[in-house]
């Protein structure tokens, strides 16, 4: 029991901290010079970087935070030999570190990019089935954050109807329900 709370911990721990490293904020400082949370809509994400240096903001940015995201679930892979359990933890608290970043005063992005990596290393296809989705909502709706919550909505049930785990896509909705929450704070 005791190895296990500690494993635990250190999953925890050890994603905070990397999700805590929030790209739009160092890639605009880098740039800039400048806090990403006192320019545009204040938020420190993909989006607002690219509102203030364009492509270059935005990609850079997604990469940084593509990349966190990654690297830790492959190490915790890694090193807890592809738990499920363990991989989502590790999701949650690189979207808590993304979210709520000690160093900027808890105030870090809305978590999307985070959202979108884990599910991408947890279930590849459904990611491919959000793509459809975001296309044909887009279609339809002709508004790109509607459509950008439905395909991020179809991510958990999809991942449901695919994998063998109940595990990971509970872990991808109760994620889903962070990323809605940070956008209507």
């Amino acid at each position: 029991m005791g190895n296990a709370v500690s494993m635990y911990v250190v999953i925890m721990v050890v994603s905070y901290i990397a999700g805590s490293v929030t790209g739009a904020y160092y890639i605009v400082k880098l740039f800039t010079g400048q806090d990403i949370r006192e320019l545009g809509s204040g938020n420190a994400g993909a989006t607002n970087a690219g509102r203030i240096l364009g492509k270059k903001g935005f990609l850079l940015t997604l990469s940084v935070d593509a990349v966190k995201v990654f690297v830790t679930l492959m190490m915790i892979q890694k090193w807890f030999g592809g738990s499920d359990i363990a991989l989502v933890i590790s999701s949650v608290f690189l979207c808590i570190g993304h979210l709520f970043p000690v160093q900027l005063g808890f105030h870090g992005g809305k978590g999307v990019v985070v959202y979108l990596a884990s599910a991408l290393f947890l279930s590849p296809i459904a990611i491919g089935a959000a793509a459809v989705v975001m296309g044909l909502s887009f279609g339809l709706l002709r508004r790109y954050k509607a459509a950008g919550f439905l395909s991020m909505a179809s991510i958990p049930i999809t991942v449901f109807l695919i994998e063998d785990s109940f595990i990971i896509p509970c872990g991808l909705l109760f994620l889903f329900v962070i990323v809605v929450m940070s956008h209507f704070k």
